[in-house]
């Protein structure tokens, strides 16, 4: 397995003004792996906590912060005896011990000679919490699940990959039909780690999918165990509708759908949950697509996709038949999962604003609008080789963005103002 994010943490590693790095990323999208994969190939040992598992160091840092006694403490629990030049020193599910959160302050200003990484599943959530945030003393990683060019490492395919970066478009196109046949397989397990490891050990679709339901249960067992009991059925009720929601034709979020009368005040806190949790990305609509791109974000209107696309198949239980295959029925959700698809390899990418634009009745819609070195991208994604792109060409009349992307099954290629980028290679384009 090879994750991108490594070579950021080493980068980490090297900074001359290196602080506590805190790693933010849903339940099992390999937080822990990353951080130990990391410590085994840059350090001699790792001091590694787990406070939602060590339940004797939950008082650490009740009565202060006195970063020797701390140090001591983890000596005594780990067995290690840490060293600054060669020690990794792990604070994982950290929003379950009180202070830990607020301790790395104090590392950062006291002692900044030790190399420190945090990491919480539900980290997001505790930061709604009030707990008092080492705002500017920390650093920050965001793990996602693993994007299609970490999954064709995976399968043994770094050819494939190395060819879409290198931008051979005429030689690219003459492995069309393996990077359909992968991005099909990409569709239905998704980026999950555990999952995608299973399959490229064992080859075996039908144990892809009972990992994805032991994930998704995983999930739902979290919503009892970890969210205020009076929002649980709120957070069932918007996590089970997000499929129902991207199969609309206008795939704005519309709160009657989850019931009869339903408002946004209602439902405010358990989106909010979901949201921290990890589990759903918003995409807020802009209104005018200029830079900044937040400056014209309507609140009142929004997209909402689940982490990963293999799940989102999983929720919906279609089968790889259809995927791989086709079929008529699953036609319409096609574009559903296509957008889902994009959308994750969009998040990959760092510091990428990530909105959505429409006309204010709806008449036309771009499924993306991007902020990228400095200019404003609108993507326009089909799932087929559809070259029908209203929506976009009146975008492009309208606003005149110096590249406007259409990304589909069809061959890169560009057409006057239209840049027709395949599916497969979205990811890469942004590096």
């Amino acid at each position: 397995m090879d994750r991108f994010q490594l070579d950021k943490l080493k980068e980490w590693k090297k900074s001359e003004n290196r602080k506590p790095l805190i790693i933010r990323g849903a339940r099992q999208v390999g937080k822990t792996w990353l951080i130990k994969q990391f410590g085994k190939l840059e350090y001699s040992q790792i001091a590694y906590i787990n406070f939602e598992s060590i339940k004797s160091l939950k008082v650490l840092f009740k009565n202060d912060y006195d970063i020797q006694r701390i140090i001591s403490a983890i000596q005594i629990e780990t067995g290690i005896q840490i060293n600054n030049a060669n020690t990794l020193i792990v604070f994982d599910e950290i929003q379950e011990c009180e202070g830990a959160i607020t301790s790395l302050k104090y590392f950062f200003e006291n002692a900044p000679q030790y190399h420190i990484i945090a990491a919480g599943s539900l980290l997001g959530v505790a930061l709604h919490q009030n707990i008092a945030f080492p705002v500017g003393k920390v650093d920050f990683l965001d793990l996602y699940p693993m994007s299609f060019g970490e999954f064709l490492l995976a399968l043994n395919q770094k050819p494939l990959y190395d060819l879409l970066l290198s931008r051979d478009w005429l030689l690219i196109t003459s492995f069309k039909s393996k990077y359909i046949e992968l991005l099909k397989q990409y569709y239905f397990i998704g980026g999950m780690p555990e999952v995608v490891y299973s399959f490229s050990m064992k080859n075996d679709f039908t144990k892809v999918r009972k990992i994805q339901i032991q994930i998704l249960r995983a999930y739902e067992q979290d919503f009892s165990k970890y969210a205020p009991y009076e929002i649980v059925p709120r957070i069932r009720m918007i996590w089970q509708s997000v499929p129902s929601q991207l199969a609309k034709e206008n795939k704005k979020f519309i709160y009657g759908l989850l019931k009869q009368g339903a408002r946004a005040t209602e439902f405010e806190m358990a989106m909010n949950w979901l949201i921290g949790a990890g589990l759903i990305y918003k995409i807020n609509r802009i209104s005018k697509p200029s830079i900044p791109l937040i400056a014209y974000m309507d609140n009142s209107a929004f997209k909402l996709y689940v982490l990963d696309v293999g799940l989102l198949g999983a929720i919906g239980n279609i089968d790889i038949k259809s995927l791989l295959y086709g079929n008529s029925i699953f036609q319409e959700f096609k574009g559903s999962m296509t957008e889902q698809f994009v959308l994750q390899q969009l998040k990959c990418t760092e510091n990428l604003p990530i909105y959505y634009w429409s006309t204010e009745k709806s008449t036309a819609e771009i499924d993306f609008i991007v902020q990228f070195a400095g200019t404003v991208i609108p993507i326009e994604v089909k799932a087929e080789e559809n070259l029908q792109a209203k929506s976009l060409k009146s975008f492009q009349q309208k606003y005149f963005p110096k590249v406007s992307i259409r990304t589909s099954m069809s061959d890169f290629r560009i057409d006057n103002w239209l840049t027709n980028l395949p599916l497969y290679a979205i990811e890469c384009y942004w590096k």
